[in-house]
């Protein structure tokens, strides 16, 4: 996440279907409303109606949905509602940002159960609880077959190869400072840079004419030539994106195509996880805990693949053919400890926007 993060057009649809459920206000008013459970989220969150409809059946709960921007402003929103959370769980905050969310306090600790079918790697939190792990993904640069094979070029594969002249104005990515993906491809540059070297790189991206927009669903269906619904408006034929991207333009496609229309640069990946977590001073804090569980999860696990176009957290979670046929399996993601993270994320911040905004 994720992080998408990374809706296919029919999925688009099924979230402003889904619109009724989506609060236009806080959490206030269903406060005393205890048969409703509220999560907030980044846009870019989606259910199954059915898979929703099996969790209010069993809990006796109804699902209200806050959707609040990109990750990284869902996040801000979250920290400045502090002690008087929009809902009862926040879903996606990502290891990008994790550690502000925890520094900040703005969960409750909460062992989800199903935790034992999640791999330690993925549990950044495991002794307090805070936060529970519930997909991940690799961010990385996709490209846009049909273009590189109109101008008879051969895509990026790495970092150093977004700098060559015949990719100048080609990419679109996300700000940092408001996007997770957007974060996570700027840390995957000081991952491969080193801390005093990826602004020397970042410089150069910027004379090479790197396109920077505020959110994931802005660069990749306004901009990003190679998604659907991007075809007929976006110009840019490189996007930061994910590296399970791909299967979503292939969704819904009959006859199934041998190939998806987009590929994954897999020498620029960096990868996400995403958690969710229980809201201090949740209204409905034991509707929250049912709906962490049910997060956690098979039901909601098997979901994700193809509603968020990410991976489960859970190692027993079925994952359809489709996006494991269509998808990229990057074998060495590039990482940074969490606690490296915590200690630069807002000062490389700050570098990075006084460097390309500027």
């Amino acid at each position: 996440m994720s992080t998408i993060s990374r809706i296919t057009v029919t999925a688009l649809a099924a979230v402003v279907g889904m619109s009724t459920l989506a609060a236009c206000g806080g959490a206030g008013g269903g406060a005393a409303d205890t048969k409703t459970v509220t999560l907030v989220s980044h846009d870019s969150f989606n259910i199954s109606k059915s898979v929703q409809a099996a969790f209010e059946k069993e809990s006796g709960y109804k699902i209200r949905i806050l959707r609040g921007g990109d990750a990284g402003k869902a996040v801000n929103q979250a920290i400045l509602s502090k002690g008087n959370p929009q809902g009862d769980v926040f879903f996606g905050i990502d290891n990008t940002l994790l550690s502000r969310g925890l520094h900040e306090g703005i969960f409750s600790p909460y062992r989800a159960k199903g935790l034992d079918k999640v791999p330690a790697a993925l549990q950044l939190d495991k002794g307090e609880h805070r936060v529970t792990p519930l997909d991940y993904g690799d961010i990385c640069v996709n490209y846009d077959r049909g273009y590189f094979a109109r101008h008879r070029t051969a895509p990026p594969k790495s970092f150093a190869d977004l700098l060559e002249p015949r990719y100048k104005g080609l990419l679109v990515t996300e700000n940092p400072a408001t996007s997770s993906p957007g974060l996570a491809f700027q840390l995957g540059t000081i991952a491969t840079y080193g801390e005093h070297g990826w602004q020397g790189y970042w410089k150069k991206l910027k004379a090479n004419g790197v396109e920077v927009v505020d959110g994931w669903e802005q660069a990749y269906n306004d901009r990003f030539s190679g998604s659907a619904a991007g075809k007929d408006k976006g110009d840019k034929p490189l996007v930061v994106s994910y590296a399970s991207s791909p299967p979503a333009e292939v969704l819904g496609k009959k006859p199934a195509p041998k190939e998806a229309p987009t590929g994954v640069a897999t020498g620029t990946c960096f990868r996400q996880i995403e958690f969710g977590g229980l809201l201090k001073g949740a209204r409905n804090e034991k509707g929250g805990k049912a709906l962490l569980d049910f997060l956690a999860g098979r039901r909601f696990q098997e979901d994700v693949p193809l509603r968020m176009f990410v991976n489960p957290a859970r190692t027993d979670a079925k994952v359809p053919e489709l996006f494991t046929k269509y998808g990229t399996t990057i074998g060495r993601p590039t990482t940074l400890p969490p606690e490296t993270i915590t200690k630069n994320r807002e000062q490389w911040i700050k570098q990075w926007s006084s460097l390309v905004l500027k």
